[in-house]
């Protein structure tokens, strides 16, 4: 069972398995939630609020070059950007392998992958409205240096 946060980009859910969030899902819940799932929508509600600029949940990392990318763009902070190739030097890991990393990431915003980009464009964006959604998430975080 997941309830549903409605945010500017449309209905999110986050689904649990052994005590963490395993994904943030781009569609409105079936039901009531978990005491996590709960906590994870009260801290997705207070970022879309402005609020919140960091989250403090228990998430699924993945395992090898997955963990460490998910690692490296949790670390990105609030309101800045990294290039794949940026992240790729970071973990050691080609630029193309970072960016099918990023696309993979169950659960973005809580694992900030809108916040890595190509070097010479946006890259891509798993929401609904893809890199619209993308970019309003950076305008959001008043990213800086963003050219959009």
């Amino acid at each position: 069972m997941t309830a549903t946060l409605e945010t500017p980009l449309g209905p999110v859910s986050l689904r649990t398995a052994g005590g963490r969030i395993v994904a943030l899902d781009w569609r409105p819940g079936d039901g009531p939630p978990s005491a996590l799932q709960a906590e994870g929508l009260r801290q997705l509600a207070g970022y879309f609020a402005g609020t919140r600029q960091e989250f403090d949940l228990p998430l699924d990392w993945g395992a090898g070059l997955h963990q460490a990318v998910r690692r490296a763009m949790a670390a990105i902070p609030f309101g800045e950007t990294r290039t794949y190739g940026q992240i790729a030097r970071e973990v050691g890991a080609p630029a193309q392998a970072v960016g099918q990393a990023c696309g993979a990431n169950p659960v973005p915003i809580l694992i900030p992958c809108h916040r890595v980009l190509g070097a010479a464009g946006l890259g891509g964006f798993s929401a609904p409205g893809g890199v619209e959604a993308k970019v309003w998430l950076l305008r959001h975080e008043g990213a800086a240096g963003l050219l959009i």
